[in-house]
């Protein structure tokens, strides 16, 4: 029996708030069980640049995610539910994507994100009995699968992944689809994540105290059915218009570079990633209105990308650091991405790619400049400059969180027909600049089984602002608005 969306979402928050309680939870070796609270406040004006009425965000949410994780020898288990409330269409999650998540459209298609839903974020089962080393684990299930780049990996999704971490080496292999999104407001995929298969792995090793060498590979088979335009019918805008298969090959080294405990004077990271394959892409109906007489195109893809870092430590509390990233015009990421990170070397995680812009590597190059400061385990502050251009100033770039349109008016009332994306304006390479601040206050640490480390990065209290403003270039055209932000307050608490 196939069960609605909701259900499902409310049968598994129901049984990770049931099992939470000290009764069921005893009946493991080890039991640890909590909420996490979380208030977010959000202000968000010109995402659009100005080209349509509406689209801005001030609004308050409330996020609660009851926790439970059992353990009985080698076997341990976990669960994350989440219910949001809040007053606008308020973004909690710092994993969720900007071309991946609900759109804030009036239409009910399935991909519309709510004020108020349930979720359920993680359940997984583990087993770390496979080899006599206590960093190893195998879980399957929906988890949090990270990278300390955020660039490869860094989202909830289900999967069978297999992690060996020790002192001198690290690795992780498995495989990863996305069913469902768990959530009772989007019941639908997103036509990217329909039947695409996600095989990865990566092995890294400290080749000299404090300096890791590695290499990662990523591959993602997508055969999900394409749904070719009919005439005389709308597209649907989940209607699938690509697939093919996808490799990314990558060497990367750092000096634990992401690790804001470290000490080293001087923390650098570097990365280059190719990427080889084929897709194949629908292919529109004919100026007539009829279809084409090739439904598809088929295509060869071949891109390459790299990111490179330095970071200065000029006392105890204070970090100077520039970093440079450049992905070629035919380049993607994987699509299980949230780049964001440590790389100004304090804890909280930033946006590799502007807090306010969010972009990703693809047909774009970022210049970076940024200062950090920590004072104890109390506070942290990173003040960071980006600045953006097109790789190849004739092609789009990869998702963000511009959503400018191009509008289509009535000439006798002015009232608008049509909307759709904006075009970036052809040979025009400046994309713009943004300015950056991310300052966090620490109440108190909280202790939390070592196997939770990568579902819950944070401490036990925090109060943090993180904020962006983006100045857009040439490429978007004279008729924008000349500034557009995207500011939070977050307040965590957890229980």
């Amino acid at each position: 029996m196939k069960l609605n969306p909701f259900v499902q979402a409310g049968i598994g928050l129901t049984f990770a708030l049931l099992w939470s309680c000290p009764t069921l939870a005893a009946l493991t070796d080890t039991k640890n069980y909590g909420l996490e609270v979380k208030a977010t406040g959000e202000s968000e004006a010109d995402t659009d640049l100005g080209t349509r009425p509406g689209g801005d965000v001030n609004g308050v949410g409330l996020d609660l995610r009851p926790w439970v994780y059992g353990e009985s020898g080698n076997w341990s288990a976990y669960a994350m539910g989440q219910a949001v409330t809040s007053t606008d269409i308020v973004e909690t999650d710092t994993l969720q994507q900007s071309g991946s998540s609900g759109t804030q459209s009036n239409s009910d298609n399935g991909r519309t994100s709510k004020k108020n839903y349930l979720a359920m974020r993680e359940f997984w089962v583990g087993y770390s009995g496979l080899t006599p080393y206590p960093g190893e684990q195998l879980k399957l299930g929906r988890q949090r699968l990270h990278n300390d780049d955020g660039q490869w990996r860094d989202t909830n999704i289900e999967a069978l992944n297999w992690t060996f971490d020790t002192t001198l080496l690290r690795a992780n292999v498995g495989a990863a689809e996305r069913f469902s999104e768990y959530r009772t407001d989007l019941t639908e995929l997103a036509p990217k994540d329909k039947d695409r298969l996600h095989i990865y792995g990566d092995v890294s090793t400290q080749w000299t105290p404090g300096n890791w060498v590695g290499v990662r590979a990523h591959h993602t088979h997508d055969d999900g059915k394409l749904d070719y335009p009919v005439p005389g019918e709308a597209p649907d805008s989940l209607d699938k218009k690509q697939n093919g298969d996808l490799t990314w090959i990558g060497l990367e080294a750092n000096s634990d570079a992401y690790n804001y405990r470290n000490t080293n004077t001087v923390n650098y990271w570097g990365s280059v990633t190719g990427l080889s394959g084929k897709r194949d892409t629908v292919n529109p109906l004919t100026a007539q209105g009829t279809p084409a007489v090739d439904p598809k195109n088929s295509s060869s893809v071949n891109g390459w990308a790299t990111d490179l870092g330095i970071r200065l430590r000029l006392d105890p509390n204070w970090q100077v650091g520039g970093a440079y990233a450049r992905a070629s015009a035919d380049y993607e990421q994987n699509g299980l991405e949230s780049n964001r990170s440590n790389y100004t070397g304090t804890r909280s995680r930033v946006h590799r790619f502007g807090e306010a812009f969010r972009g990703e590597m693809s047909n774009m190059q970022t210049a970076t400049l940024f200062g950090s400061w920590m004072l104890r385990d109390d506070y942290d502050a990173s003040l960071i400059y980006h600045k953006f251009w097109r790789v190849d100033g004739s092609k789009p770039i990869g998702n963000n969180g511009i959503n400018a349109v191009e509008n289509t008016t009535d000439n006798t009332t002015d009232a608008v027909i049509s909307s759709t994306s904006l075009p970036l304006a052809d040979g025009k390479t400046d994309l713009g600049q943004e300015m950056d601040l991310v300052v966090t206050k620490y109440f108190k640490q909280g202790l939390l089984p070592a196997a939770l480390s990568q579902s819950i990065d944070e401490p036990s209290a925090l109060v943090r602002f993180r904020g962006g403003v983006f100045k857009p270039g040439d490429a978007y055209g004279k008729e924008v608005d000349s500034y557009m932000h995207r500011a939070f307050i977050d307040v965590i608490w957890k229980f």
